[in-house]
């Protein structure tokens, strides 16, 4: 009597595929890209930015801030600002080189609050799903702390985009010629309760333009950026 044996699948040894790795929380919540300035601008024009964020020192400087939202303050950028548009390329390749931040261009914006907004230098996303970021900044001074200013600019990204740390990166000039073949760096943890605050001064600035706008400043119709598909390997 002999026995069949049962055919087996030439597919059965075959490993399934892996499935694609999930696109991270803040890559599902980009507005612009600042390589599209006029949407950029204009969804920057939308919200609160970590460049409106760095003034917020105090209450008082609220009123200073919902001006400016609402009229501009005509700064146009001068040589310093241009000194500094041109290096940033140059620093984060060093970054990209030594800690594995990939520059990034993009407009976030919070998880649960879509006019709260920033644009980082750098971002990272860690094997473990951490995410870290990166500030770069020239000066023409030499820092012995990052200023409080950039602190608060540091602490907003962090918090819109859930990350845990930032690299601070500054590169010290005179007469717009570098000092040192490598900039300096701090990381900067994140700092819930300086956060809070911040996010509480925001909201006011945005309480306080709702009020006074003749017509609502964060209207419906700034151009949603579309992301490309996510590559785990960036």
């Amino acid at each position: 009597m002999s026995i069949v044996q049962p055919m087996l699948s030439l597919w059965d040894d075959e490993p399934t595929p892996p499935a694609p790795p999930a696109r991270p929380a803040h890559e599902q919540r980009v507005l612009a890209d600042s390589s599209d300035r006029i949407a950029w601008l204009r969804a920057r024009s939308r919200g609160i930015t970590a460049t409106d964020v760095a003034r917020l020192s105090s209450p008082r400087a609220v009123q200073a801030v919902v001006l400016d939202k609402l009229y501009g303050n005509g700064f146009g950028g001068n040589a310093y600002t241009d000194h500094g548009r041109a290096r940033e390329p140059e620093i984060a390749r060093w970054v990209l080189a030594e800690h594995r931040i990939a520059p990034s261009s993009k407009l976030f914006h919070a998880a649960d609050r879509p006019r709260h907004l920033a644009t980082p230098d750098g971002v990272a996303v860690r094997a473990d799903g951490a995410v870290e970021l990166c500030e770069i900044k020239t000066t023409k001074k030499a820092w012995t702390s990052i200023p409080r200013s950039y602190l608060r600019q540091v602490f907003w990204q962090q918090y819109v985009l859930g990350a845990e740390r930032t690299l601070v990166v500054w590169e010290q000039h005179v007469d717009f010629v570098p000092l040192d073949a490598v900039p300096m760096c701090r990381w900067v943890d994140r700092d819930d309760d300086e956060i809070h605050r911040l996010v509480g001064l925001a909201d006011t600035v945005l309480d306080t333009l709702a009020r006074q706008a003749p017509v609502d400043p964060f209207a419906p119709g700034v151009r949603a950026y579309e992301p490309p598909p996510y590559d785990p390997l960036r």
